[in-house]
């Protein structure tokens, strides 16, 4: 969305930062080409946008998405944190994550960019209806009204360029100044750096894995001090399945055939089947 880009990019500019939509431009061509980070493993991902410093280190990573069904929330949403996470563990210069989100995201979606830390910024599909309805656009045709969606689309092209910018505008209203606060706290180069938490992965030869978080370094080194190489790949407290009542009954019942249902979560003594789970 060019609005977002038209509040953004100053504030990176006053940081002493570079604000990129863009990849360079194609050498025939002459036009930009796609924003294109690449990850430890040289996957590639096209992100909206990026703030870099004067050394090119990416600081805050940028994600625009419009979902106008529910029923694409979980891919796009997984693209994110998939996207973010893998670059994230390249660039460690990376100080932020932002999801600007418009239309119908679902709740779980939400959740799930959330525990990915990535902040995010909400444009409800209402909002984008109402915005629209202020200059004759009829944005709320049901998903099959192909006539209605051809039609919109026609009235929404007549628009003028400065009708568009006055549609953006409403559209980011509500978002503005938390983005802009966002960004601007992401720049702000006199907090000073220290160390919020410290994680310790530990992967065995057969490929387990576990994972210690700790909020101090010290503790993190107390841990591993006092800790012996047994108890670091000991995983005989894992998560079960089993503690999933639904998916113990039908484990159970396709390993024994015999299964007797029980309450959730009301476990008696593991049976045979169970042993050789």
């Amino acid at each position: 969305m060019p609005e977002i880009h038209r509040i953004l990019k100053p504030l990176a500019e006053e940081a002493c930062c570079v604000y990129i939509t863009t990849g360079p431009r194609d050498a025939r061509s002459g036009q930009p080409t796609k924003l294109i980070l690449e990850d430890g493993d040289a996957n590639e991902y096209n992100i909206d946008s990026v703030v870099i410093n004067k050394r090119f280190q990416p600081l805050i990573l940028i994600e625009s998405k419009y979902i106008r069904y529910k029923k694409h929330n979980r891919d796009k949403a997984s693209w994110i944190c998939t996207a973010h996470t893998k670059l994230r563990q390249r660039y460690s210069s990376v100080r932020k994550s932002i999801a600007i989100l418009m239309g119908s995201w679902s709740r779980p979606s939400k959740r799930l960019l959330s525990s990915f830390e990535v902040e995010l910024f909400e444009i409800s599909f209402d909002s984008i209806c109402d915005a629209l309805a202020e200059f004759g656009v009829n944005y709320r045709w049901a998903e099959k009204d192909r006539a209605q969606a051809e039609a919109s689309w026609s009235k929404f092209n007549a628009l003028s360029s400065a009708e568009r910018r006055q549609v953006g505008r409403k559209l980011i209203a509500g978002i503005r100044e938390s983005l802009r606060e966002s960004l601007k706290n992401a720049l702000d180069e006199s907090i000073p750096r220290e160390v919020r938490s410290v994680t310790v992965i530990v992967r065995s030869n057969r490929g387990e894995t576990r994972s210690f978080s700790f909020d101090t370094l010290k503790k993190a080194i107390a841990f591993l001090d006092s800790t012996g190489e047994e108890q670091l790949i000991d995983v005989s407290t894992a998560p079960a399945l089993s503690r999933e009542s639904h998916m113990k009954k039908r484990i159970l019942k396709e390993a024994s055939g015999s299964y007797t249902t029980q309450s959730a979560f009301e476990f008696d003594a593991p049976t045979q089947a169970e042993d050789e789970l």
